[in-house]
């Protein structure tokens, strides 16, 4: 047991070192006889016993955070969660995120191994993301991590975030032409709202055509149609399908007298895109 006097203003100095609970910091600096760093290292190693306890437990809140490069040809997508919706909605978990993302495109990152090996800046100096995120967890006393992180690569790539962090988009459009700022934000919200599979029909997978053609075709035997029709039938259907689900050829919610392909062909000749991500929170 410490034998050293721990005053109120030590406690609150690590407090705010830490951000740690009064009552945590008081017994860590008693169980290390006021050495404040060892008493750091013990709050650490409380939060990863916590976290490490909280590994079984739901955190399908949080916040999608997408962000694009100063040179516009790289974009990033996390999802950071938590297990309630009062963190969730609490700036100091918010402004974790938006670090995180920021860090990521900087250093160009491509998995979340990678993500969580990166540095930030905090009061103590350089820290890991990875501890971060356990000294989080132990901190607020929920289940912290990135569950998803997407990068794309492109000419002109647009970062968008939907519905108060809880959806975000990355689209890379085939060329940085006059006006591809706002059209990229206005596919964005396509994306957000029509969840397409794919650009065009080229990029659906072939399970998913598979199961498309199966399905059309059970229900059209279902309403008796002749057999020898099945396959023609159910290629149209295919098309509607291909109409619905593929972003090129979706109307356009901004204008539905045109497709995608044609509101970009009008921005500039030829214009289109070249890939896209769409991350929902907890989906």
């Amino acid at each position: 047991m410490s034998t050293v006097q721990i005053s109120a203003a030590d406690v609150n100095k690590l407090r705010q070192q830490t951000g740690a609970g009064m009552m945590d910091c008081k017994k860590a600096l008693t169980e290390t006889n006021g050495d404040f760093e060892a008493a750091i290292d013990y709050l650490r190693k409380k939060g990863a016993k916590v976290a490490a306890s909280r590994q079984d437990r739901e955190s399908n809140e949080g916040v999608v955070i997408a962000r694009s490069s100063e040179d516009g040809k790289r974009g990033v997508i996390i999802e950071l969660n938590c297990e309630t919706d009062f963190v969730a909605k609490n700036a100091e978990f918010i402004a974790f995120g938006n670090a995180i993302a920021n860090e990521a495109i900087q250093a160009n990152v491509t998995t979340i191994d990678e993500l969580y090996n990166l540095e930030l800046d905090t009061e103590n100096g350089r820290a890991k993301i990875g501890e971060l995120v356990i000294d989080k967890t132990g901190k607020i006393g929920e289940k912290i991590g990135v569950s998803k992180f997407e990068t794309i690569t492109g000419e002109k790539v647009i970062a968008y975030i939907h519905g108060n962090f809880r959806l975000g988009v990355l689209v890379a459009l085939s060329a940085d032409a006059e006006g591809a700022d706002e059209a990229g934000k206005d596919v964005s919200m396509q994306i957000a709202a029509m969840n397409p599979v794919a650009i065009d029909k080229d990029g659906v997978d072939a399970t998913v055509v598979q199961r498309e053609m199966e399905i059309a075709a059970e229900q059209i035997r279902a309403e008796g149609k002749p057999e020898a029709m099945v396959e023609k039938i159910a290629a149209g259907k295919l098309n509607k399908f291909y109409k619905d689900s593929t972003l090129l050829n979706q109307e356009f919610v901004k204008d539905s007298s045109k497709s995608v392909a044609q509101f970009l062909n009008g921005v500039k000749k030829d214009l289109t895109v070249t890939a896209f991500k769409r991350v929902a929170l907890g989906s």
